[in-house]
């Protein structure tokens, strides 16, 4: 609650033109993150093409306001929902796919995707992408509070997701999708659906990135794009939506400022990452979250009761 309210009260201290926009963008990219282990870490369909989503709501939502003069407002949903589409056209095959095989799988779909950009460059502006989009707000304090208040909307609707009845069959889903299908759950719905609703949000995510940066280009498609998405899941932890945005809010903006270290930028991060996985397998948050519980002597009454309750129904357990 506290990070909540220092990120919608930052403006009143500072309007500096490259902390806003490092949050500004850090906001969006915590949006995708949380999309990837929505689908990746709750229901364990290893997807290592995230990107496809982020780029799709990107192009999409660039070529509507740009060719059909829609404005972003609308055409950010619309490329979300392109993304959805997507999220049907990949979730399809990779339905009987698991592990190496799935990851594989999703990685060759943002791969495919960037060669239909290069091979329409009339449309899409090949290698230089769409340019000239409108930009999300008149005002770097407008897209600030934008970007925020959407992530912080977006990511507790994907939290309450996970929270309900759907996320606990997610949750199964990852640990025996086996004896989910023996007690009557039709998995392929619910995993269809878990492509579609992280396709949603990534595509939004992608929607605002184009506008806010007013240019939809085959770096939103790439493989590093994928890879980073899971860096940051997995440095904050998986399975618990606040992870990767955590993860995000650290790594993003710490990369930023070691631009004025170039010669041991990726060395530095690739020591803090390292360093993370060694001694907090879990992931930083998820470590955090233990340390506090183990210490808040209301954390402890609350894990107690919720050991002594059914999650689905509430009821007391024998």
């Amino acid at each position: 609650m506290l990070f909540f309210l220092l990120m919608l009260l930052l403006p009143l201290f500072t309007e500096d033109p490259y902390i806003l926009r490092i949050l500004t963008l850090t906001s969006i990219f915590a949006i995708l993150a949380a999309s990837w282990d929505l689908l990746s870490g709750f229901t364990g369909q290893m997807n290592f093409g995230h990107a496809l989503f982020f780029g799709v709501g990107a192009y999409v939502a660039a070529l509507l306001n740009k060719y059909a003069g829609i404005p972003p407002w609308g055409s950010i949903p619309l490329g979300a929902l392109g993304a959805v589409l997507a999220g049907l056209i990949i979730g399809i095959p990779c339905l009987r796919l698991r592990g190496t095989y799935l990851a594989l799988t999703t990685l060759a779909f943002p791969i495919i995707l960037m060669g239909i950009v290069f091979a329409l460059p009339d449309l899409t502006g090949g290698e230089l992408g769409i340019s000239g989009i409108a930009r999300l707000a008149g005002s770097r304090v407008a897209n600030y509070y934008i970007a925020v208040v959407l992530m912080l909307g977006l990511c507790t609707i994907m939290w309450k997701i996970t929270d309900s009845n759907t996320g606990i069959i997610f949750h199964a889903i990852r640990e025996d999708e086996l004896a989910v299908r023996a007690a009557g759950i039709n998995t392929t719905r619910y995993k269809l659906l878990a492509f579609c609703l992280s396709g949603f949000f990534a595509g939004i995510s992608g929607g605002l990135y184009a506008h806010f940066m007013r240019i939809a280009g085959p770096s939103t498609l790439e493989v590093s794009m994928s890879f980073t998405v899971v860096i940051w899941a997995i440095f904050g932890g998986i399975v618990t939506i606040y992870g990767p945005v955590g993860a995000v809010f650290v790594l993003f903006p710490l990369l930023e400022f070691l631009r004025f270290w170039q010669e041991y930028r990726t060395l530095m991060f690739a020591c803090i990452v390292l360093l993370i996985l060694l001694y907090m397998p879990d992931g930083l948050f998820r470590w955090l979250r233990d340390k506090i519980e183990k210490e808040c002597p209301r954390c402890k009454i609350r894990n107690t009761a919720m050991r002594d309750t059914c999650r689905v129904c509430t009821a007391p357990l024998d």
